[in-house]
């Protein structure tokens, strides 16, 4: 499983969940991640189907296939819950 985490610098959605996803990721040892910036990364933004309402994290399988999309800030304690479902699954 793999989290694509998509911000830019003028989102001050990203500017709070920046910090939740680090502490996310030194928890989750496992959890594999990729940042791409909204305004450098125009080929990861046209491919994921994102527009302007950010921070969007998607959640990728092994395969690459979408399995949950989070949209805006999300609690932690909210994303952990459900990265750990889809663990599981």
């Amino acid at each position: 499983m793999k989290v694509l985490k998509i911000g830019a610098a003028w989102c001050s959605g990203c500017l709070v969940m920046k910090p939740r996803w680090g502490e996310i990721e030194k928890e989750l040892p496992w959890l594999k991640t990729e940042f791409y910036d909204y305004d450098e990364s125009p080929e990861a933004i046209r491919q994921y189907n994102i527009n302007e309402s950010l921070p969007v994290a998607i959640v990728l399988d092994d395969d690459g296939s979408e399995l949950h999309r989070f949209e805006g800030e999300v609690a932690k304690d909210d994303i952990r819950k459900k990265l750990e479902i889809l663990k599981n699954q």
